[in-house]
């Protein structure tokens, strides 16, 4: 006998989307049934005009938690995903103090979760040459501690603490991983067009305006990403470990992805929102809450990035939320050049995502497919999440995919509040979120305890 049935004339299943009643026991999908379907004497929780959809898998968040707190933390990071619709997160190894690069790092970050999450979380170890080239079973020690992954940059990270790999090190956990069953996840640039650029502005005179959006998006150009995807391409082919492109924002690597896939080489690549949403030539001077790196490109790259998901060189979105105290955006002086890089928007990718989607003509279902199924099955988690299917957590969203909002101050649940999506009008609003069967966020206000668990990755 089921404990609670969820109903809805429009639930968003595998197989299509349809007039359903989902069947909860103990917090997970028992079955799904035809919308009258109803046992007597069981509590039936409408969803009325509402779309049931499954959670947003966000597998790309930076926590911050601990050691730089202040920049957003568990608490504050895990109610701005359930108030977005997110009901499992994944958190970035950096820039938390310490790092997730070994054993006690990630520990110290798993013991904090415990009765503060919202929402479920699952955590990524960092690849650095201390446990690659420094240590042959360091990585595989991440892993028997519950890591899902690892990621690593090519570039410098912006923190000491997490130093980037060069090519030795990245073959050499390419090594350490194959057969593990999981992804090596790589920031993508490399630094000679970056060096390159960064001698040009220079030698400028007068020097470039270091409030103009322009000037940074020159010292980020589109080479450092495509070479970068080309070095990840021959090692994931050399060594048949699987690797992941992380926050994808130039266009001219998706040749390289296409290569890739029509050769079989395991090499897959996610976006986030802000590079399908905003455009390189609208951002103001001075608004150093759109720096993030890669930088966000013009039309011509949004446009084939959209092209690119829809023909599944771009397998998923997710929103590289990484926040931090506005004294480091540097919004005074509007630096973009000494500006902290980084976008803050976990609670609104959903959102921006859809509303460009819709914009399209592209259905709920497919969005659904790159920020549910796709980076739940990235970390290893379609056992239990990214779908409403028999088996799985019963993690919801009552959503209504016209209504719109415009995203206020006072609404924002990350702990500092700047965000390029402030002002703007989004489409897709949720009425409420569920964790396992339970409502964790009624729209306006959380209820209960936090339940979110750590979703540790036991490989025993």
């Amino acid at each position: 006998m089921s404990t609670r049935v969820f109903r809805a004339q429009r639930v968003i299943l595998p197989d299509g989307e349809r007039p359903a009643t989902i069947h909860v026991e103990r917090g997970r999908v028992a079955r799904i049934g035809a919308f009258e379907d109803v046992p007597d004497g069981v509590a039936v929780v409408e969803a009325g005009a509402c779309t049931i959809i499954p959670g947003i898998v966000d597998t790309h968040v930076h926590v911050n938690e601990p050691g730089r707190t202040e920049w957003e933390g568990f608490e504050t990071a895990t109610r701005a995903a359930a108030a977005g619709g997110v009901t499992t997160i994944v958190d970035m190894p950096l820039n938390s103090i310490p790092p997730a690069t070994s054993e006690r790092g990630l520990a110290e970050k798993a013991a904090l979760t415990e009765g503060r999450v919202t929402v479920d979380i699952g955590l990524w170890g960092g690849a650095v040459p201390e446990n690659t080239t420094g240590d042959p079973r360091g990585m595989k020690k991440l892993l028997d501690e519950g890591a899902r992954g690892f990621k690593c940059f090519l570039v410098p990270s912006g923190v000491d603490e997490f130093p980037n790999v060069d090519e030795a090190d990245l073959e050499a956990a390419l090594l350490q991983l194959r057969g593990s069953g999981v992804a090596l996840m790589a920031h993508a640039e490399v630094a000679g067009p970056i060096d390159a650029a960064a001698a040009s502005l220079r030698e400028e005179l007068p020097p470039p305006d270091s409030r103009a959006y322009s000037t940074y998006l020159r010292s980020r150009p589109p080479a450092a990403e495509d070479q970068a995807v080309e070095l990840l391409y021959r090692l994931c082919k050399k060594t048949g470990t699987p690797v992941h492109v992380v926050h994808l924002g130039s266009a001219g690597a998706l040749q390289t992805l296409r290569r890739a896939r029509d050769e079989g080489v395991p090499l897959t690549a996610e976006t986030a929102p802000h590079y399908l949403t905003f455009l390189a030539e609208e951002i103001p001077d001075g608004a150093t809450w759109f720096k993030c790196a890669p930088p966000i490109r013009e039309r011509a790259h949004r446009e084939q990035l959209w092209r690119g998901l829809e023909e599944g060189l771009v397998s998923m979105v997710v929103s590289d939320h990484s926040p931090c105290v506005p004294a480091l955006k540097k919004t005074d002086e509007g630096d973009f050049m000494g500006a902290w890089g980084g976008i803050s928007g976990l609670q609104f990718g959903f959102a921006a995502v859809w509303t460009e989607a819709r914009a399209r003509g592209i259905p709920l279902a497919r969005v659904l497919g790159w920020m549910s199924a796709a980076p739940a099955a990235h970390a290893g988690l379609s056992d239990a999440k990214g779908a409403i299917a028999v088996g799985r957590d019963a993690d919801f969203v009552f959503f209504d995919p016209d209504a719109t909002f415009t995203v206020d101050v006072g609404h924002i649940e990350h702990r500092n509040k700047l965000t390029p999506y402030e002002g703007r009008t989004l489409h897709g609003v949720v009425r409420s979120t569920w964790l396992r069967g339970e409502r964790v966020f009624d729209g306006e206000s959380f209820e209960g305890k936090p339940s979110g668990r750590w979703l540790r990755w036991d490989r025993r």
